[in-house]
């Protein structure tokens, strides 16, 4: 298991297309991630689940990545995070 803390700076935080995207690229890696940050814990391969996670800009979230793979999904998932998200 391996996990980083990050905080969102997209504007708008992780609604549709956000959360649509990170769903999407996490989907890709064998790894279960997980998303915590406001006192919950989401599935990072979930769309729905991280939009109604309610994550906005600025929150800080860790993500949490365990499997074969999880190096490579916590980068990913940090990059696309630290990237702001597309926006």
């Amino acid at each position: 298991m391996v996990s980083e803390k990050v905080t969102i700076i997209n504007p708008t935080g992780l609604h549709m297309r956000p959360a649509g995207l990170f769903a999407s690229t996490m989907g890709k890696f064998k790894s279960n991630v997980t998303i915590k940050g406001n006192g919950k814990e989401i599935n990072g391969k979930s769309p729905m689940a991280i939009m109604a996670g309610g994550l906005g800009t600025g929150t800080e979230i860790e993500v949490v990545c365990e499997g074969d793979d999880e190096k490579e999904a916590l980068q990913a998932a940090i990059d696309l995070v630290k990237s702001g998200l597309g926006e």
